[in-house]
């Protein structure tokens, strides 16, 4: 066999053993497909609960046509899995939801208060709230907590930074800016110690709530 033969087929057998190690590693394994399933499956549940609220129907035929639905749409309209942190503290979960119902249940009485009070309306403000989190989970439960909760409203969200900027009702001074402050970073810390990850619960343990102050969009009426 001539060099140049020699030299050919060695390319062909490079390309090949390339070629297989490409198609090798572009099948998941099992663990991997587990893993992708697993992540997935709390999305595709509450697209089908939701599916099922919608119609008003809790059927076997609304649960057949809500799986289909929510496994259309997840594939269709794909984003990216949602990372779950593996880990939830029933406990804490119920802490959560307990001062979440509380604090309901307060702004609202607050806020029909303000509104049927003859005074000015008080100013309201829009703050920059620098989370520790660094879970899209996380910052997304955080800023529809407080969206719920009469007299705030997340405006926008820097997911890139972990930033949420929040319209605040009654926040006439200072420090009813850091008082709202440090209320957005408890409602995170507690969403941390229910579902976060543990390199979440060390940046909540770290990190004084009182140090972080972010820089704010301003203030208006």
């Amino acid at each position: 066999m001539s060099a140049a033969n020699k030299s050919a087929a060695g390319r062909e057998s490079r390309v090949e053993a390339v070629t297989a190690g490409s198609e090798h590693a572009a099948v998941p394994d099992r663990r991997e497909v587990r893993q992708r399933l697993w992540q997935q499956l709390p999305l595709l549940a509450a697209l089908v609960v939701l599916w099922m609220v919608l119609w008003g129907q809790f059927t076997a035929l609304s649960l057949v046509t809500g799986i289909v639905v929510a496994i259309v749409v997840t594939r269709v309209f794909y984003l990216p899995a949602v990372e779950l942190s593996g880990r939830i503290n029933p406990w804490h979960l119920l802490v959560f939801l307990a001062h979440f119902f509380l604090d309901v249940a307060v702004a609202s009485f607050q806020v029909a208060f303000q509104a049927l009070s003859p005074k000015p309306i008080p100013r309201s403000s829009v703050i920059g709230i620098q989370l520790r989190t660094r879970s899209d989970l996380v910052m997304t439960l955080d800023a529809i907590a407080m969206s719920l909760v009469p007299g705030s409203l997340v405006v926008e969200a820097d997911r890139e930074r972990s930033i949420l900027y929040l319209h605040t009702f009654a926040t006439e001074t200072q420090d009813d800016v850091e008082a709202m402050r440090r209320k957005v970073l408890v409602v995170e810390a507690r969403i941390v110690r229910a579902i976060g990850s543990k390199a979440d619960l060390e940046r909540i343990r770290a990190t004084d709530p009182d140090a972080v102050a972010p820089p704010d969009r301003g203030a208006g009426s």
